[in-house]
């Protein structure tokens, strides 16, 4: 996107149009927010919004879901790629993995704006589906062998409105083949809805402002970002830093998946290169990492350990280097490889190991891992709801947390939610998820002593207890983090590791298989307990006043302030 002019702008009206374009994703985001039909959607936020300039650069993605956005860029060319007559009006539904998006739950409804005939941007809103036609009543396949098993619809950037009016083929492909169609439609609606607004604002932004201004700032907005993130590696050491972290096991994966980091800091070159080339081959299994899930999940990495207030859109991520290779478990997939995971289990393995490797550089740098467990608190739910005449529901329930990771600075973040999605989605109203579907939830807590010790602490795990209301229910759960923990830096603790059991209906418990599905008939239970966050640090170095307020309030126990940290009431 080059100006015609190669003035420069005054730097008050760069940042009042870095903010007006902030402002566009915010109401783009507050309309998907309001009208999303899901609770996935409408109380969870597990969606994304955001501009892309017409050179694949992302311009602004402000409260949404970095491990939606950050890639963004690689899904855009498709709509010129696959189609010679794009024209104001047209809108694309894309959710293929092997050209750009992040995994097939994740539909993106992308809507090229045009100025004057010209395509200047591309409104993008991305939503995670309550149900996306997999085999199973899940949006999540972890032990698909591939894409065939997997068996969600694919749609590879494919028209769905042209001149403002719905593809009513598309439409109706995914109505017979998606679980709860007018959900499903619902939520359609709603993520065109914030597209259309923000292609709506960016053609007023222009009349307002000028071509000549707008694609200026553009130029300038990311040179200066890409500046910003220059400066704050220049601040770095220089190193060779190198991590690793294992995905627990998985049928005929019995030692795990292992992810290997090797990141080069180089602080004259103002580059940081993150090489992911020593990584196995893509796994006969659902997590396998999308192009954009690996390059986006490395990036989240470093940038959780530099200036906070670096701008994040594709100027700054310029400076960073991610090295892939094809067939890759955190790489490039080869179809027809399952990436059914690739928002989740090895994204958040290979963020934390990024941020983790940072720690070598410095007591002042770096992250513990922060937990990633999927259990019972972040499962799928699905069945027949006795209320509306046996309907069929299914949703994904966000109702519990994972502990966060301590910091050179302070303790882990109690709602975290995960890695991946870090100040992004929000916690399920438990009355809420009560309402809108049959479930009971009975109890929902902190665990004590469940984050990882240190001279910062790692947040403690959430245990929850729940069942079905009046019919049977199916529970489909993905608790990663069984075996492997969450680990800490510095000579910190790992965090709790996840669990998952079923209460029978005379109150016996039985353990359950970490990642399964399970079915639970009306006075059966589940009880699940996601993953505590990594300390940092030497537990023996945390200050005394803290170790006495966590025995105060009850975030750890006498018997660990004594024995991990040496603390004994003095």
């Amino acid at each position: 996107m080059e100006p015609t002019t190669d003035s420069q702008l005054d730097p008050i009206l760069v940042s009042v149009l870095a903010n007006r374009f902030d402002a566009i994703v915010r109401e783009m985001t507050n309309t998907l927010f309001r009208t999303g039909r899901s609770a996935i959607l409408n109380t969870a936020k597990d969606f994304s919004c955001c501009i892309v300039t017409n050179d694949h650069n992302l311009l602004s993605a402000v409260d949404s879901l970095q491990i939606h956005v950050m890639g963004a860029g690689l899904q855009t060319p498709s709509i010129h790629e696959f189609h010679d007559d794009v024209c104001e009006g047209d809108a694309f539904l894309h959710n293929d993995p092997y050209l750009g998006n992040t995994h097939i739950a994740d539909h993106t409804i992308l809507v090229p704006v045009y100025v004057d005939g010209e395509h200047l941007f591309t409104s993008c809103a991305k939503a995670h589906q309550a149900d996306c036609g997999n085999a199973q009543p899940t949006t999540y396949m972890p032990f698909a062998q591939d894409v065939y098993e997997e068996a969600g619809l694919v749609f590879p950037c494919v028209r769905i409105q042209k001149d403002y009016r719905d593809i009513d083929d598309i439409i109706r492909m995914c109505r017979s083949r998606i679980r709860v169609p007018d959900v499903w439609f619902g939520d359609y609606l709603a993520t065109l809805g914030a597209a259309r607004i923000g292609e709506k604002r960016l053609k007023e932004l222009v009349a307002r402002y000028g071509r000549e201004t707008v694609v200026s700032f553009v130029r300038e907005w990311l040179d200066y970002s890409e500046r910003r993130m220059g400066h704050a590696i220049s601040q770095l050491p220089a190193g060779e830093l190198r991590a690793s972290s294992c995905h627990d096991p998985l049928p005929g994966l019995p030692d795990g998946v292992p992810v290997n980091v090797t990141i080069r800091v180089k602080p004259e070159d103002e580059i940081i290169e993150v090489d992911l080339r020593d990584n196995v081959d893509c796994v006969p299994a659902g997590i396998n990492l999308s192009e954009a899930s690996s390059r986006t999940s490395a990036m989240i990495g470093v940038l959780n350990c530099v200036d906070s207030s670096v701008p994040r859109n594709g100027g700054s991520f310029r400076r960073i280097n991610v090295l892939l290779r094809d067939n890759c478990v955190v790489g490039k997939p080869k179809f027809p490889a399952s990436c059914s995971m690739a928002t989740t289990n090895m994204t958040n393995r290979l963020i934390n190991a990024t941020q983790r490797a940072f720690s070598e550089l410095g007591s002042e740098y770096g992250l513990a891992e922060g937990a990633a467990s999927m259990g019972a608190g972040l499962g799928v739910i699905s069945g027949k709801d006795a209320r509306s005449n046996g309907d069929e529901y299914v949703n994904q329930i966000l109702l519990s947390n994972n502990g966060g990771p301590a910091s050179p600075v302070c303790d882990g973040w109690v709602t975290y939610g995960m890695p991946d999605c870090a100040t992004t989605t929000l916690v399920d109203s438990i009355e809420i998820c009560e309402l809108k579907y049959p479930i009971l939830v009975r109890s929902l807590h902190l665990l004590k002593d469940s984050g990882g010790a240190g001279k910062f602490r790692g947040a403690p795990a959430h245990e929850i207890v729940y069942g079905p209301r009046f019919d049977k229910m199916t529970v489909a759960y993905f608790a990663e983090m069984n075996q492997h923990p969450p680990l800490g830096a510095r000579e910190g603790l790992p965090g709790a590791m996840s669990y998952v059991r079923k209460i029978e209906k005379d109150g016996s418990e039985t353990d359950l298989p970490p990642i399964g599905v399970t079915e639970l008939e009306p006075g059966e239970w589940i009880r699940g307990a996601e993953s505590g966050g990594g300390g940092l640090g030497d537990p023996h170095e945390r200050d005394r006043e803290r170790v006495r307020r966590d025995l105060e309030e009850g975030w750890v126990t006498p018997e660990a302030a004594a024995s991990v940290y040496g603390y004994r009431g003095e």
